[in-house]
């Protein structure tokens, strides 16, 4: 293989840019610079300078391509700050549209603050308000005098003949000047209920400030002897419910012997004196009885009437008034009704 042989260096570098290298064919034989060999042992060499130099990395040519390259940096770098400047500008502009925001934001939130105090001081008020009215109509209800009762104006019927009406009168006065509200009708019928005399009582208001009071009466309708010389006035369940000093006049007095033993004798005796007509037994004058069947009385200007027990005592009554007007009892002394079916009249 021939031997390529390589042109010495010049020295000094001539001025201006160099001539373009005419690449020269290399001989037979030989390979051009910048090809692989093709065999390990051989030695490759460049024919000239000017055709290795497109090879090899020259400074000058370096240098020489830096100043078109500076523009494209310039470029970059005023872009860059134009894109700093406008990401500072948005960034401005974000942070005051977020200042706007905010400064909205905090005065949305202290209108809705007022507004909540104005809401939370109209509910407090108008719960003040609820509880001054309640407080101002408990007051008129309970402790006002526009409600509080008036004994004057209490209206009381049914005395009868044995109720006193000054007891009545004390029993109202106790609660004189409560609150008809508070007043309980039923608590104050109970009381008058223990009134002597009296049955039964029931109690109505009358608003704002009377009552009217309906009592029922425990009618005599036997006197009883006793003990003191004087008689006790019975009523049909032979409750006693008044004194009498002297006879009583329109009441029939009973003989019946004082004891438990003889109270059936006399609960029989005020059962019929109960069932009698009330004209029939304001003619009754005496009555007796040893048994609960052996009932027997007088009538004033009368016969004596043998009446049994208390049994069939309406039809016995009847039975009695017809025989009295008849003429067969005009001169009688003894009319038996025992039998109301089978009566007899037996003369003097």
């Amino acid at each position: 293989m021939a031997e390529v042989r390589r042109p010495p260096r010049p020295t000094a570098r001539r001025e201006g840019p160099p001539a373009p290298a005419v690449p020269q064919r290399p001989r037979s034989g030989a390979v051009a610079t910048g090809s692989r060999p093709t065999s390990g042992s051989v030695r490759v060499e460049a024919e000239s300078e000017e055709v290795a130099r497109p090879w090899r990395r020259e400074p000058a040519r370096a240098r020489a391509t830096r100043p078109a390259e500076a523009p494209d940096r310039a470029s970059q770098g005023r872009v860059g700050g134009a894109l700093r400047r406008g990401a500072a500008r948005g960034t401005s502009a974000a942070s005051d549209q977020l200042g706007n925001v905010t400064h909205r934001l905090q005065t949305r939130l202290k209108e809705r603050a007022a507004a909540q105090r104005r809401l939370s001081a109209l509910v407090w008020a108008r719960r003040a308000g609820y509880v001054a009215i309640a407080a101002l109509l408990g007051w008129v209800v309970l402790a006002s005098p526009v409600l509080a009762l008036d004994p004057t104006q209490v209206e009381v019927t049914g005395y009868g003949t044995v109720v006193d009406a000054e007891d009545v009168a004390a029993v109202v006065a106790t609660h004189e000047g409560q609150s008809l509200a508070t007043l309980a009708s039923s608590g104050l019928a109970d009381e008058l209920r223990e009134v002597p005399g009296v049955r039964d009582a029931t109690v109505e208001r009358v608003w704002p400030r009377g009552l009217v009071i309906e009592l029922t009466s425990r009618e005599p309708v036997a006197a009883v002897p006793n003990e003191d010389g004087g008689f006790d006035l019975l009523d049909a369940e032979a409750t006693r419910v008044g004194r009498s000093k002297k006879t009583p006049e329109n009441l029939p007095v009973v003989e019946v012997p004082v004891g438990e033993e003889n109270q059936r004798i006399l609960d029989a005796v005020l059962a019929v004196m109960n069932e009698m007509p009330v004209k029939l037994r304001d003619r009754v004058r005496d009555v007796s009885a040893t048994t609960e069947d052996t009932v027997t009385f007088v009538l004033r200007n009368g016969p004596e009437v043998k009446w049994g027990s208390a049994e069939d005592s309406p039809l016995k009554a009847k039975v009695l008034e017809v025989l009295l007007a008849s003429e067969e009892a005009k001169g009688a002394v003894e009319i038996d009704v025992s039998a109301p079916t089978l009566p007899t009249v037996s003369d003097a």
